[in-house]
């Protein structure tokens, strides 16, 4: 199918990422759903899978920076918040990148555009995209622009949903949270792993990612949800 809406104003978004590409291919990449057809059958995959490495490495330096005495643990917890779903979402809707998507007609009006996951993913890609056109001063300038003032609205580190969900079950008396790798599918060099975490009494819950680490933070982060909303 043809790809609809793809990039409203390419310069524009050039101008918001701070870098103007040389390889404009690398952009377009960052930008394409594997759903709308052209040059790339796997569309932002592969520069996302880049992207979350650069942008966990950057995080880590500005956190080392600017948290000079905190222990491993407690930027651990920082880091872990900053390059979660929900802070890439909060820096894709600055740039307004859903609207810049590659997607088929059918992905368009099922509304995929203002998926989350898809706005999160895409921020990677991007990230991923501007390491390979820029190197890491192009990645860092622009992590470090997004990043720092969501870094700096966190005055106390924050607990990732796993240390949260284990607290929870503490509090209620409860054995200590289980989980369990489900399924992995997708090819050995990209992998998605499907994890299921478990609590006694509780129903369970499921979460997935490109890592175990981020499918058990996605399944906690669910099971959280779940027990609060009932508590």
């Amino acid at each position: 199918m043809a790809a609809s809406g793809s990039t409203p104003d390419r310069a524009r978004l050039e101008a918001a990422l701070g870098h103007t590409f040389g390889n404009p291919r690398l952009l377009a990449e960052a930008l394409a759903h594997r759903s709308g057809g052209g040059p790339f059958p796997v569309g932002y995959e592969r520069l996302e899978f880049l992207g979350d490495r650069v942008l966990g490495l950057i995080v880590a330096d500005m956190l080392l920076a600017r948290y000079p005495t905190e222990a491993e643990g407690q930027l651990a917890r920082r880091h872990a918040a900053l390059v979660r779903k929900e802070a890439l979402v909060v820096v894709a809707d600055g740039l307004d990148l859903g609207a810049h998507v590659s997607l088929s007609r059918g992905e368009e009006e099922a509304g995929s555009r203002n998926s989350a996951s898809l706005k999160a993913d895409i921020c990677e890609a991007v990230i991923g995209a501007l390491y390979l056109d820029g190197g890491i001063e192009a990645a860092r300038r622009f992590v470090e622009r997004r990043f720092t003032p969501l870094m700096e609205a966190e005055l106390k580190p924050p607990k990732d949903a796993k240390t949260a969900l284990q607290e929870w079950a503490q509090g209620q008396g409860k054995p200590l949270p289980v989980y369990r790798t489900v399924e992995t599918v997708g090819p050995a060099h990209e992998p998605h792993f499907v994890v299921e975490v478990a609590v006694d009494g509780v129903a369970p819950a499921t979460g997935t990612g490109t890592s175990k680490r981020k499918a058990e933070q996605m399944a906690a982060e669910a099971l959280l949800d779940k027990v609060t909303k009932t508590a």
